[in-house]
């Protein structure tokens, strides 16, 4: 992609962003529930302090002088203090970002090993017995909702075996200094190698839980993208050049395969980010989507829409990144 197309297709995303940004903003500002009351709870408070902490929070402006002072803390990388916090909300989101990249990069690694894997192997194995366990199991993946399979996990390894902790990152006994924020690398750096086990034991069962779930969605799209290629006629060609089998399946029939598991891998990837919300707080996990939850729930909204924001950023990219990748996988796409 030349840098010109690439530049045009960043200022496309402004428009969706900005659309966003709206419909966030008005849906947070419509939702029932005063954070003034919810912050001050049955405390029996006055009419001049309510109005006060009202005034101090912004919430006495109008909606629309609201939005254009939002806008404008967005545009300068600040969205302004958090209700709940007292704190930038810049501060207290990228406070919790490093353990939802943490988890979202485990999740995508067994999503995209057991995917891909299992995906080559179906259509390898087309209407054998490992395409039929596949198949069936992806099934399974996609229609079980993930709070319940986490929950499944908990009940099975941690209160039944006993295996896996529950919830959390890292004990209190093992947390090693703050460097990158993610905690098998810091342990790592820190020298700590049983606080890096344990942080490897606490995200376990979260990781598996989202990463099993997108992976029988990219099983399914491999194998089905498998199975086309391996009909194409450079597939025939290439047996009868007497190349090996390996090379036929992964130099030339995955790598035309894997243009629409791409797309698929950087859609499901965005869900990742918006779906661990509920995963995040199934498992106790201290991350951006648990943060958002407390967020609604207490009515923050500047943090609120700070986060969705960031989500959506990250979402648009992931899909600008699957277009360009289109062009490494197929040098026929033009962008």
């Amino acid at each position: 992609m030349s840098p010109l197309r690439l530049a045009e297709r960043l200022l496309q995303l402004i428009p969706v962003l900005l659309g966003i940004t709206v419909i966030v903003f008005f849906m947070m500002s419509l939702t029932p529930g005063d954070p003034v009351e919810l912050m001050l709870g049955d405390a029996r408070a006055t009419p001049e302090l309510r109005e006060s902490l009202r005034r101090d929070m912004g919430l006495d402006k109008p909606v629309h002088e609201r939005f254009v002072l939002f806008l404008g803390n967005a545009a300068s990388g600040e969205f302004g203090m958090s209700f709940h916090h007292r704190r930038p909300v810049s501060q207290v989101i990228w406070e919790r970002v490093p353990a939802t990249v943490e988890l979202t990069l485990a999740s995508m690694t067994i999503a995209l090993v057991a995917g891909i894997l299992l995906g080559v192997l179906a259509a390898v194995r087309r209407d054998g017995w490992i395409d039929r366990v596949a198949t069936v199991t992806s099934l399974v993946g996609v229609s079980m909702p993930g709070f319940w399979f986490g929950i499944l996990l908990i009940l099975l390894f941690a209160v039944t075996l006993g295996i896996l902790p529950a919830s959390g990152r890292i004990d209190y006994a093992g947390e090693v200094p703050f460097v990158t924020g993610l905690l098998l690398v810091d342990t790592l750096l820190a020298g700590r190698l049983d606080s890096f086990l344990d942080a490897l034991r606490h995200l376990i069962l979260p990781a598996t839980t989202l990463g099993l779930a997108m992976a029988a969605l990219l099983m399914r799209v491999t194998r089905s993208a498998m199975i086309e290629a391996l009909a194409q006629d450079y597939v025939t060609f290439a047996e009868a050049k007497g190349l090996s089998r390996a090379r036929i399946l992964f130099r030339h029939a995955l790598k035309n395969a894997l243009i629409p598991t791409v797309t698929a891998a950087a859609i499901e990837t965005g869900t990742l980010l918006g779906g661990n919300m509920i995963v995040e707080t199934v498992f106790g996990w201290p991350g951006l989507g648990r943060l958002v939850v407390e967020g609604i729930f207490t009515r923050n909204y500047p943090l609120v829409q700070a986060a969705v924001l960031l989500y959506a950023i990250t979402y648009v990219l992931l899909n600008l990144c699957a277009d360009l990748l289109y062009a490494t996988f197929n040098p026929r796409v033009r962008l």
